[in-house]
Formats: structure tokens, C-alpha cells, sequence
């Protein structure tokens, strides 16, 4: 059974089916730095994971696009210290035109739940 949840008339931010959560894509604040705007879009993803049933030691898969790749190496500072030792996901990473102009990071999560 496909269970959805905070679904707008566009999407939903969790869709969960068969123990596996897909979470929407997550960004932090346009204001911030790429670090800053990471570690928004990873405390918006634990809260989703949390309400999924789920943790970040039951991601599974992770794909985050830069807007630009010179700020790979602050994405990933971040990133490597949020991820729990051992549980690293399977992870691609690339450069995209996010949603807005000022974004420069969007991160997203699929878990077991």
C-alpha cells in the first residue's frame, strides 16, 4: 500500500511503499553559504526521515545536485560528517540549474523504512 504524506496538489515530501521511503528533494536557505544551505537540507531530511519511520542509518540512496561544482568540496565537508560511520549510501552527485537562482545545493533521500 502507497502511503503519502504532506501531499500538496504537486507533490508529497514523503511517499512510503514496501519499507522504502522517497523523500522530496530538500534545500536550505537561499541566504547561506553552499555548507549552511546543506546542513538545512540535512536537518530537513532527518525530520522527513523521522516522520517516515526511518533514520540516516537507513538511507539507501542519496543523489544531490550542485549548482555549481566548485562547491563540491564544502558540500561534501558537510556531508561527511552528517553521514553515520558505516552506513554510507550509494550517492551521486552532479551540477544542475536548481529552482532558483540563489539555491546551491538540493538533496535527495530514499530510505528502508
Amino acid at each position: 500500500m502507497i502511503e503519502r504524506i504532506e501531499t500538496g496538489a504537486r507533490m508529497s515530501k514523503i511517499v512510503k511503499n514496501n519499507g522504502v521511503a522517497y523523500l522530496s528533494g530538500q534545500v536550505g536557505n537561499a541566504e547561506e553559504s553552499v555548507a549552511d544551505q546543506t546542513r538545512e537540507c540535512l536537518r530537513r531530511i532527518e525530520g522527513l526521515l523521522e516522520q517516515a519511520g526511518s533514520s540516516p542509518e537507513q538511507i539507501l540512496q542519496a543523489v544531490i545536485w550542485v549548482a555549481d561544482m566548485s562547491d563540491f568540496a564544502a558540500m561534501n565537508e558537510v556531508w561527511d560528517a552528517w553521514v553515520p560511520e558505516g552506513h554510507a549510501p550509494a550517492r551521486a552527485c552532479g551540477e544542475a540549474k536548481l529552482a532558483r537562482p540563489e539555491l546551491k545545493v538540493e538533496i535527495i533521500v530514499t530510505a528502508a523504512c
